[in-house]
């Protein structure tokens, strides 16, 4: 196992990964709850979506741990799922079987983008500047989805975003956690992340923030309402309407993807020569278990920045992506236990894993103009758009004009015109 896994060549023990997979497991287990709470609202099964979730999730994760040995938990994402709901079934009532069948294609055509090494070309072919700042970009948002989730940011009419109800109990709970997080990274406990997430649970509990438990053990809801309804409304998909949806999830799980995987590699150490190692089974392991999630009944998975947790605790191997399968495999028998992670719980590791992220941006060339604009609006729509694809896309449209502007032309590569093209297309038309 540890010569298959390499602990040896990436400096790391069972114990470390153990660690950090059980650290980003709880920093996504979210998704468990909140993924059918909001797929439900097209009129799917609540029981089948949580049971869909969690098998969508111990799939993929095995798939990107056990194929290309990254340390990346997968599972259906939560911007997607929004855009699944309230775009698409609800805002073009589209009914959610067809929809789910949509996600089923785009699973399909990511899958034969990734074996004809088209996803892992442009996602290499990026610039460095711009790589740092997507991972740097990544770190940001982490960091507003974190401050948002514990209440310390909220919304707000006027200003669009404003301090939020300091003295409200969860938000006392979240900034508790959070000084005990950075007291014991800054005291060098390793896992420092994992167990304030823990000692946050236990005080949220004695303090009547945060319900025990009602159950220990819980019974899995049946998948019957929803397993394997994509192959029965495929003749349903070929109409502008679905094609304009097929390929948005495209365009969207692509980025957010390819995101991720460069702010996880980049954090991990896993870089080389701007080249992410194994990066074309990464993504074919990521569409393979979007394939599966649709089949599953789920709407897209994605790579979670969540895993950075991980990371940040020590994970450099795809044991990390084990361990966070065989999490979700037991949270299978016990849901009522995953109540007490909330999302005040876990907000303080998303802050906290966004600040040591945010450091990639200090390897930004910030002397060239060219580079400062690209960098500078793909960091800052990100957690402004709240979308990392959308961030990237930005980037992908200034950083060709920037660098046609200051006569730079023959340092890009041709794809990155390309992309620009395909991307203020995507804007004018599609969004």
């Amino acid at each position: 196992m540890k010569s298959y896994f390499q602990f040896s060549e990436r400096g790391t023990t069972f114990k470390q990964e153990s660690a950090a997979g059980v650290t980003t497991f709880l920093s996504m287990a979210y998704i468990l709850v909140v993924n059918p709470v909001i797929l439900s609202q097209t009129g799917m099964d609540k029981g089948a979506l949580f049971t869909a979730t969690a098998l969508s999730a111990i799939i993929g994760s095995l798939l990107i741990g056990l194929i290309a040995n990254y340390p990346i938990g997968i599972a259906p994402s939560m911007g997607i799922n929004a855009f699944f709901t309230f775009s698409v079934c609800i805002g073009m009532k589209i009914p959610w079987e067809t929809a789910l069948t949509g996600v089923f294609v785009a699973g399909v055509l990511f899958m034969i983008l990734s074996l004809l090494k088209i996803r892992e070309k442009i996602i290499n072919i990026i610039p460095q500047d711009l790589k740092h700042a997507i991972a740097g970009g990544i770190g940001f948002f982490v960091a507003f989805m974190g401050l948002k989730n514990a209440g310390i940011v909220m919304a707000d009419e006027a200003t669009f975003v404003a301090i939020g109800h300091l003295k409200a109990a969860p938000t006392v709970l979240a900034i508790i956690g959070f000084i005990i997080t950075i007291f014991l990274l800054n005291r060098g406990v390793k896992g420092g992340i994992f167990y304030g997430m823990v000692l946050s649970a236990i005080l949220g509990m004695i303090f009547g923030v945060i319900k025990p438990p009602h159950a220990i053990i819980g019974k899995i809801p049946s998948l019957e309402p929803s397993f394997g309804v994509v192959f029965s409304h495929l003749d349903e998909i070929f109409t502008p309407k679905m094609l304009a949806v097929i390929f948005t999830f495209l365009f969207v799980a692509f980025f957010d993807t390819a995101g991720a995987l460069i702010a996880i590699a980049s954090q991990a150490g896993l870089m080389r020569n701007n080249q992410i190692p194994n990066a074309g089974k990464a993504l074919l392991a990521d569409s393979m278990s979007g394939i599966a999630g649709s089949i599953l009944g789920t709407s897209t998975t994605a790579s979670f920045v969540e895993s950075t947790a991980g990371i940040a605790v020590g994970g450099r191997t795809g044991f990390t992506s084990v361990i966070i399968a065989a999490c979700f495999t037991v949270s299978l028998f016990f849901a009522p236990v995953l109540s007490v992670i909330t999302p005040e719980v876990t907000a303080p590791a998303l802050i906290v894993v966004g600040a040591m992220m945010a450091t990639e941006i200090s390897k930004i060339n910030w002397s060239s103009f060219a580079i400062v604009v690209p960098s500078f609006v793909t960091i800052i729509m990100m957690p402004l758009t709240y979308s990392v694809a959308t961030g990237i896309a930005l980037g992908f449209i200034l950083y060709p004009i920037t660098m046609f502007a200051t006569k730079k032309t023959k340092e890009v590569h041709p794809i990155m015109y390309v992309l620009c093209v395909v991307f203020i297309g995507y804007f004018v038309y599609v969004v």
